[in-house]
């Protein structure tokens, strides 16, 4: 019995493969359901038993020894989108679901396969084949060796998942992380779902028998040679042609075929950007110029605006300092604003050139980003295309003949515009603003400004004094006013003894309050009482004015000196008194003692006479 397969991929796709047997006798041939069986057994009956099995024999050793649960190797003899044919040597053929192949998609005829066999013969007489199996078994020692070879492998990716993708390498579900399917970053990873692609086994967990892959990993040596290559052949100054490959906020990369550069975004325009996509857009096709290369490193630092002329060789060669020109603010830092009177031609507006006014402030507090604006041309440095502008200098100066208009000792109403730890700026005009010191706002002593004033409050001052040179003008506000030193020296005059209060104590003394509220101090030594005890505060004592000083505002009193100088002058006169009885006595003394003499001289005379 001989038996005849048709390869089904010759068949209509609809139809199952068919299997048609022709059995020999009697050298004709015929289907096997026109067969007459009858007249075979009749004519087969010539043949003794011997011849039988003789024959039976010789055709079991054409055939090969099949044996269930073991994995053979076949021979594809038939293809079609549902089932792959495997012959394995057996009496008949195996067929096999196609998508167990789908790893494969350049199977063809003629190709050896593993299949294992899962029976020899079903309930029709089919041999049954499994490809998948035979890879299960084998799987995890053909991963093993393909990992410790580095060998490049076949898979099929079946799923997207999170983070990647899982493929199907030997029957096995390895996983392909997302950063390792390319070398370019990837924005439809759906694109890559049941398609076979080579891989690179890159890490194997054999505990858990967890398998990764890499296609990047392929392209990447590949790569590493085309970049030697390209990179051997650049030149400063060369003009290539590239895919925009990915936009950064710092640049654009550009593919050149295999090699990356990098067009940095102040290379993109001669005008300022806030974004490459202004510029170009991904999976454009671009001309650049090479601006520098790193062999070592592999970098290329490319160009796209050098490819045009740069705008200052274009600008108006008659324009020159003193001249107005119009311009977009297109940049403003605290220091400044960038006006660009055409694209790529920038100028800046220092801050101090925004207005008159010596106070100091941000640019944002006079121009917004994009608002046009006219200014005047300050500097021109055409070689190093730099440009000043000023908008002050279209506006009158406020400090021409300022002295005429606010003389000194006049007084004025300002706008107090800041305040410091030192004194308070105030406005008188726009542009016009002076500082009224700290020392020039009260008679009396003030810890901070903001003690009397706050921003925007209007405050009386006087004209001190100038100077147009800097713009400095120098205010007062109490000149305004009454000084009340002058009262007081008149109503506490050194050495008047006066009622008052310890408010507070001090390391060198205590602060002592007088009538009508005015401050005073005393030092510590003459803060002690007559009975030598201390002063407290609440106490209320009697104070002598010491000293009152007017420069430092000042007025220094003393308890002690309340009753010790009347001590000292009760002493005083009690001495004087004492002193004056004695005078008194010694000239009675004296007078006695003198006429006694007179008249022991008048008694030695008579005597001397003989009387």
């Amino acid at each position: 019995m001989a038996e005849e397969i048709i390869n089904p991929a010759e068949q209509p796709e609809a139809q199952e493969p068919v299997v048609k047997e022709t059995r020999k006798f009697s050298n004709a041939s015929v289907a096997p359901e026109e067969f007459d069986w009858d007249a075979f057994e009749n004519e087969a009956s010539i043949y003794g038993e011997s011849d039988k099995t003789a024959i039976e024999a010789a055709y079991d050793q054409t055939l090969s020894k099949v044996v269930e649960n073991d994995v053979v190797e076949g021979t594809v003899t038939g293809i079609n989108k549902r089932e792959v044919i495997v012959n394995i040597g057996y009496k008949s053929e195996g067929v096999i679901p196609a998508p167990e192949f789908r790893y494969n998609p350049e199977l063809k005829v003629g190709d050896k396969v593993e299949v294992y066999v899962e029976s020899a013969e079903d309930r029709k007489g089919q041999l049954i084949l499994s490809h998948k199996k035979a890879r299960q078994l084998r799987s995890w020692d053909m991963v093993n060796a393909a990992y410790d070879n580095q060998d490049v492998v076949k898979g099929f990716i079946k799923t997207r998942t999170k983070g990647g993708m899982i493929v199907d390498v030997f029957g096995i579900e390895a996983f392909l992380p997302g950063s390792q399917i390319d070398i370019k970053p990837i924005r439809d990873y759906d694109a890559y779902v049941e398609q076979t692609m080579d891989f690179k086994i890159v890490k194997i967990n054999q505990e858990f028998r967890n398998v990764v892959v890499s296609h990047k990993a392929l392209l990447e040596a590949e790569l590493e040679k085309q970049k030697s290559e390209i990179i051997g052949k650049l030149e400063k100054g060369q003009v290539l042609e590239g895919t925009v490959k990915n936009i950064t906020n710092y640049g654009v990369f550009v593919d050149l075929g295999g090699v990356d550069g990098l067009i940095h975004i102040t290379d993109l325009s001669w005008g300022r950007i806030n974004n490459p996509e202004e510029i170009v857009s991904l999976d454009e096709k671009i001309k650049v110029v090479v601006l520098d290369f790193n062999e070592q490193q592999k970098r290329i630092a490319l160009g796209l605006k050098q490819l045009t002329a740069h705008p200052w060789e274009s600008l108006d060669p008659d324009l020159k300092v003193g001249d107005k020109v119009k311009g977009k603010v297109v940049l403003i830092a605290d220091y400044g604003a960038f006006i660009e009177i055409k694209p790529g031609v920038e100028g800046l507006i220092h801050v101090s050139e925004m207005s008159w006014s010596p106070r100091l402030r941000i640019a944002q507090d006079f121009l917004k980003v994009g608002e046009e604006v006219e200014a005047q041309v300050l500097s021109l440095d055409r070689e190093a295309r730099k440009m000043s502008l000023g908008l002050k200098q279209l506006v009158p100066n406020p400090w021409e003949n300022i002295r005429e208009r606010y003389p000194i000792g006049s007084k004025q109403t300002a706008v107090v515009r800041n305040i410091t730890n030192f004194g308070v700026f105030a406005e008188i005009e726009d542009g016009i603003e002076g500082l009224v010191h700290i020392s020039d706002l009260s008679w009396e002593k003030i810890k901070h400004p903001s003690e009397m004033v706050q921003p925007g409050d209007k405050i009386d001052v006087v004209i001190l004094d100038f100077d147009e040179a800097n713009h400095k003008l120098s205010l007062g506000h109490k000149q305004l006013l009454p000084n009340p030193w002058d009262e007081l020296e008149s109503k506490f005059p050194v050495g008047t003894v006066v009622d008052g209060t310890v408010a507070s104590l001090t390391d060198k003394g205590a602060n002592i309050t007088l009538e009508g509220g005015v401050e005073a101090f005393c030092f510590s030594r003459d803060l002690v009482k007559e009975d030598g005890k201390a002063a407290v505060v609440g106490e209320t004592l009697p104070f002598k004015i010491v000293e009152l000083r007017r420069s430092t505002r000042r007025v220094l009193v003393s308890h002690a000196k309340t009753y010790v100088e009347v001590k000292e002058a009760k002493a005083a006169t009690e001495a004087d008194n004492t002193k004056k009885a004695v005078k008194k006595i010694n000239s009675n003394i004296e007078k006695t003692t003198l006429g006694d003499i007179s008249e022991l001289a008048a008694l030695k005379d008579k005597l001397a006479k003989g009387e």
